[in-house]
């Protein structure tokens, strides 16, 4: 149990390290004219979020979820790999990354990296995560409950991300 405390801890730490990141971009962006969409829905997902890391360890430490070996260990590569998808969308969008909604005006539209195959490989990363961390140690319901919770919030962002780069004259590919 200390290990998966740990591994979440250290999950949470690279969220506190993106907050840090999103507001220089958020600075960054602002400065070149940028608005934010949508911020109705980001308290939302911050709290979910932040109920993803909670509910990890308190449902394995109340409901005394085992390790299960095979699972474990395949969910644990699973979250590193999610880890390292969105640590490349954000070099990829570079400045533009941010945890909010904010599209830069007049700047084309990202093409390159994982936007190459995926309209939005951050989400997907989002999603991975939020399946694969309870599961590393058998949090199967904070699994399920995340993942429908996030479907429902993704529907909501999803939808404002593409009418915010709509909004654009070049919003032919997303950023």
């Amino acid at each position: 149990m200390i290990w998966y405390t740990a591994l979440v801890l250290g999950v949470a730490v690279e969220r506190l390290a993106e907050l840090v990141v999103a507001r220089r971009n958020t600075r960054w962006s602002l400065a070149r004219g940028s608005t934010e969409a949508g911020s109705g829905h980001y308290p939302a997902m911050v709290v979910l979020h932040t109920a993803l890391l909670a509910g990890c360890l308190a449902e394995v430490h109340h409901a005394d979820r085992p390790f299960l070996p095979a699972l474990g260990w395949t969910m644990a590569a699973v979250v590193v790999a999610a880890q390292a998808l969105r640590w490349w969308c954000i070099t990829t969008l570079g400045p533009r990354w941010n945890t909010r909604v904010i599209v830069v005006p007049g700047l084309p539209l990202v093409t390159g990296g994982p936007y190459r195959w995926l309209c939005h490989p951050n989400y997907v990363a989002v999603a991975a995560e939020g399946i694969a961390l309870p599961l590393v140690h058998g949090a199967w319901v904070t699994a399920v409950v995340f993942t429908l919770l996030n479907a429902v919030l993704m529907a909501v962002r999803i939808r404002c991300e593409d009418e915010a780069l709509a909004r654009l004259p070049v919003a032919k590919a997303r950023a």
